[in-house]
């Protein structure tokens, strides 16, 4: 690839970072700041109220999707990316000076809510616009492997996090960390949110979208009414996603809880495991990004999802009974591995389903339905079965998602060989019946 390739790739990445952080410090510190904006009661109770919003957070990143995946394709990738980390810069700051329950009562879970709404916009169109943004910048034969610096950057965001929770934990003492110090990470967020805001206002816009040829409208650009003409696409993209998304936030967002929580390993311990794994985990997308550029996307999907269909309940039930870090370290990793056929091409998979009019409107909406679906409550439902002492029933759950994938995986069409520049985004297929995805009824 050449240097400019190079140079989007970066600044989408960087960006896209940053944004994760401040998605996924919530989840890490959670356990910290539980205490802060709620009264005094069980453990897991006030974990299931931190919970329930980051779930709520979810359920805004349709809205986010649509607003700013219809920013995305008729403004541009770039107006969309800078909108995008100004609202996350704003909601960072939010949480890190929000009243305490014991000074404001509930107000201080008000802000923490208004918040993480914030978040869930941001995020609904931080995705498919970063997701379009690194698919289009990259040369054909390379979408696999440049669409995967995604999840490289969602997952040194949260590696960010947790390093910084490590370094917290470390030099702080638990009470401190309690009392004030799970503030530090949503400062340094809004910091570097604002650094992106800079960087952003001075990227390249795509070529593929400068150059679009599909036959869109242009006042129907980015607008639902487009997507319905894509309707086939579009429900393919939320059943692709299903299986995906519970696996991604079951070994990473919740994992550190899960070790803790329901393991009984030390939260230091639980939280370098995760740090360990994720870093590994970072590592191997843009390997198996290109290897779908060899192979093409679909084998990896399907071992992604037979992998998580048929190992997620031993996995999580030798994970609850480990006593200490090697062996949770390898099971996640194991995990981690699996999923991998899922989160390095999934970007690129849905980008090259729709044409450039609706590209990003495309990928944006049903990806985030999907994810206020499952992704957003699969902490909740976790919780939810522990709380009931059948935990083992969030086993099955997540086994079950990833089997309704797998079914979508087997029927769906090869995307690699797809030109982004073609009219209608995809190839036309010789009978006319079919689109990209899954066969056309007769």
């Amino acid at each position: 690839m050449g240097r400019d390739h190079w140079k989007k790739i970066w600044v989408g990445s960087a960006g896209n970072m940053v944004e994760w952080f401040d998605w996924f410090v919530y989840a890490s510190f959670a356990t910290y700041f539980a205490g802060a904006f709620f009264p005094e009661g069980n453990d897991t109770a006030k974990l299931m109220n931190t919970a329930g919003i980051f779930a709520v957070g979810f359920f805004m990143r349709p809205v986010g999707g649509w607003l700013l995946g219809r920013v995305g394709d008729r403004k541009g990738r770039k107006a969309a990316l800078t909108l995008t980390v100004t609202l996350m810069s704003a909601s960072a700051l939010l949480i890190a000076v929000a009243p305490t329950y014991s000074v404001a009562g509930y107000g201080g879970a008000a802000v923490l809510l208004i918040a993480r709404l914030l978040q869930g916009l941001s995020v609904g169109g931080e995705y498919a616009a970063s997701a379009t943004y690194l698919t289009e910048a990259s040369a054909p034969r390379h979408r696999g492997f440049a669409s995967s610096f995604q999840y490289v950057s969602m997952t040194a965001g949260q590696i960010l996090g947790l390093g910084l929770l490590l370094v917290l934990q470390n030099t702080m003492s638990d009470e401190a960390l309690h009392g004030w110090g799970w503030r530090i990470p949503f400062i340094i967020g809004a910091l570097g949110a604002a650094v992106v805001f800079y960087l952003r206002r001075n990227m390249l816009e795509t070529e593929v979208y400068e150059e679009s040829g599909d036959d869109t409208p242009a006042n129907e650009r980015g607008t639902v009414k487009a997507l319905m003409a894509h309707k086939r696409e579009a429900f393919l993209v939320i059943a692709l996603t299903m299986g995906g998304t519970v696996a991604y936030y079951t070994y990473t967002t919740y994992l550190t809880k899960y070790l803790s929580n329901s393991a009984g390993l030390p939260k230091q311990t639980a939280t370098l495991v995760s740090f360990c794994a994720l870093i590994v985990f970072a590592c191997l997308q843009p390997l198996a990004g290109a290897l779908s550029d060899r192979v093409g996307r679909r084998p990896l999907l399907i071992t992604f999802a037979l992998g998580s269909t048929f190992l997620t309940v031993p996995i999580m039930t030798m994970l609850q009974r480990v006593g200490s870090f090697w062996p949770a370290l390898g099971l996640s990793l194991l995990a981690l591995v699996v999923i991998t056929g899922y989160t390095s091409i999934n970007a690129c998979v849905k980008a090259e389903l729709f044409p450039t009019g609706v590209r990003a409107l495309g990928v944006a909406l049903p990806y985030a339905i999907a994810n206020a679906l499952f992704g957003g409550t699969a902490e909740y439902v976790a919780l939810w079965f522990k709380d009931r002492g059948v935990e083992s029933g969030f086993y099955w759950y997540v086994a079950g998602c990833a089997a309704v994938s797998l079914i979508v995986y087997l029927a769906m069409r090869e995307t690699r060989d797809i030109d982004l520049n073609r009219v209608g985004g995809v190839p036309k297929p010789e009978s006319g019946r079919e689109s990209a995805g899954l066969p056309a009824s007769r």
